[in-house]
């Protein structure tokens, strides 16, 4: 896999300051958004129509081939649409098509999250970025978006999903943030005319993270708040969505009574559809995603639903069926597919790209979960749910399937090492503070503190950086090459640290004691046996369910 070492980025057309959109994609008024008084966690860091209401399948009528769509908000769906759908096919390598790829740099933010660990077999997560821009830049994008007065402004990231890719590539893992959290938006320098944007001294919308230099900001937000290190992004419009679902000749999607998202004064998405399963392409499509207005109770959170649902449908409809044939089609999918992406220069080629749908095949639509941030309301807006939100992030982190089919650990003894430790006062060890979460500030001095205790037991060449930016749940005792492991399970065995928490790394030089978040206080460590449940609250949507259906707003039947 491409890793993501990126310098520098593609430019982007300035635009004005936002503003408030009308229609189906108009919210609450942001005029309150700047610093909210609101107190939030600190972070961290096929042609014809069958039937009636009975719940049949049937296929929507669309118009011919619609216009080449750009831009709105987003939903996951179009990873699907661009990677999933054109994996294996050969078209991908024509060169041609890497000039169409708009790239960006990753991190626009100062902190930087280390890698997580490599797993026995070497191998490592993947998280990607999924950022879908509300941008009306173009006449194509203003018409689609409505909302004439907004033409040219500043882009909002209204669509925010974490993928992960489990290190073994046995599971996906994908966590939708609402566009309306509160939070604090970091530091973010502009890569292209080197403008800075001050952290926000108050709590602003995620969605305005896009604004302030790029997606690289967005990154650098999601970073600070989850401590996930993200690998890639990829921000996407409408370019080729359409032209996939037609291809792949629509997507199924449930309703539980007939919907028309349109109120009295004309705000919603104009989807129509009947009681029961449709399939949908064309406007249709485009119309489910943009939906609000008619889906349970009208938030960014029933929108975000709706989006894992067609995601969903999406990926087992490219499995299932496997319609795309067509040579021409396919060549006509990717020059729009390519034209609608901006991504990092770490996933800046179609060979890239191409490597990564490899990747992501990999994974069976049972092994896919979709899920929301677990959340608070505060007003019209929210906010994480502390607890549930954290522990959340931390099964990402940890890289815990969220299905909760992992192989479970058997309970064997640690293994001591063959290696025989040197002598306590010759061992180096340099303990390093990561004792920092999503809610809480890393404990002052704590890094000097339990490098006293080492140098107690002996380790008299023990010492301490002053490094307080390292997030790590579990203390861990890393070592670089098997002359050192037995160097690395004497300190843990000193300290009363799991022998499984010592653990080989090439992001270390010497032994290296990672105090975390499980330690912030006391000279004795306690290793505590964590639940690894998904939380309720993450609202957990299975990518093999073929039974989910969108409810209905009763204000939005006909």
């Amino acid at each position: 896999m491409v890793r993501s070492d990126v310098r520098g980025g593609g430019g982007r057309p300035r635009v004005g300051k936002p503003v408030e959109r009308d229609g189906d994609l108009e919210r609450a008024d942001e005029s309150s958004d700047g610093d909210a008084a609101v107190r939030v966690p600190r972070q961290r860091g096929r042609g014809r129509r069958h039937g009636g209401g009975d719940g049949g399948r049937r296929r929507a009528d669309t118009p011919g081939r619609p216009r080449r769509r750009r831009v709105l908000r987003w939903s996951a769906m179009v990873l699907t649409v661009v990677i999933l759908g054109t994996a294996g096919a050969g078209y991908l390598y024509y060169q041609h098509l890497n000039g169409n790829i708009k790239k960006e740099k990753l991190n626009l933010g100062d902190t930087k999250i280390a890698e997580p660990t490599p797993n026995a077999a070497g191998q490592t997560p993947l998280n990607i970025l999924i950022i879908g821009s509300d941008a009306r830049d173009t006449e194509e994008n203003q018409k689609l978006g409505g909302a004439k007065e907004t033409f040219g402004a500043t882009p909002l990231a209204d669509v925010q999903m974490l993928l992960h890719l489990s290190a073994d590539r046995s599971n996906m893992s994908v966590v939708s943030m609402p566009r309306d959290t509160l939070l604090t938006i970091p530091k973010c320098t502009d890569p292209d005319n080197g403008k800075v944007y001050e952290a926000t001294t108050g709590t602003r919308m995620t969605n305005q993270s896009l604004g302030r230099g790029g997606p690289g900001c967005t990154v650098a937000t999601w970073q600070e708040l989850t401590g996930i290190h993200i690998d890639h992004f990829m921000m996407v419009d409408f370019g080729g969505v359409v032209s996939m679902a037609d291809a792949i000749g629509g997507v199924p999607v449930c309703v539980t009574d007939n919907i028309e998202s349109k109120d009295s004064q004309g705000h919603g998405s104009g989807l129509k559809l009947e009681k029961g399963t449709t399939y949908i392409k064309g406007e249709q499509a485009l119309q489910w995603l943009r939906t609000r207005y008619g889906f349970e109770d009208g938030s960014d959170i029933a929108r975000a639903k709706a989006q894992h649902m067609y995601m969903n449908s999406m990926v087992r409809e490219l499995r299932e069926n496997a319609t795309i044939t067509n040579p021409n089609k396919l060549r006509k999918l990717a020059e729009e597919a390519t034209e609608a992406l901006t991504v990092d220069e770490g996933l800046g080629t179609v060979a890239k790209l191409y490597d990564l749908s490899t990747e992501l095949r990999k994974v069976e639509p049972a092994r896919i979960t979709m899920t929301t941030m677990p959340y608070t309301y505060v007003g019209a807006r929210v906010v994480p749910k502390e607890s549930d939100a954290e522990k959340l992030f931390r099964l990402v982190r940890e890289d815990i399937a969220l299905d909760g089919k992992d192989a479970k650990k058997t309970a064997t003894e640690d293994e001591t090492s063959d290696d025989p430790a040197a002598a306590k006062d010759e061992i180096g060890v340099l303990v390093i503070n990561g004792t920092m979460t999503s809610t809480l500030a890393p404990v002052a001095g704590r890094a000097h503190t339990v490098s006293r205790l080492l140098v107690e037991e002996g380790f008299a060449k023990s010492s301490s950086s002053t490094t307080t930016a390292v997030v790590e749940d579990k203390t861990v005792v890393r070592y670089p090459s098997a002359e050192l492991e037995g160097d690395a399970q004497a300190v843990a065995k000193a300290l009363g640290i799991p022998l499984g928490q010592v653990e080989k790394s090439t992001n270390v030089s010497g032994v290296t004691l990672v105090v975390g978040a499980d330690w912030r206080e006391g000279s004795t460590y306690k290793a505590e046996k964590e639940d690894d449940t998904t939380p309720e609250s993450a609202d957990v949507l299975n990518g093999a369910n073929k039974k989910a259906c969108m409810e209905v707003n009763p204000g939005f039947t006909w």
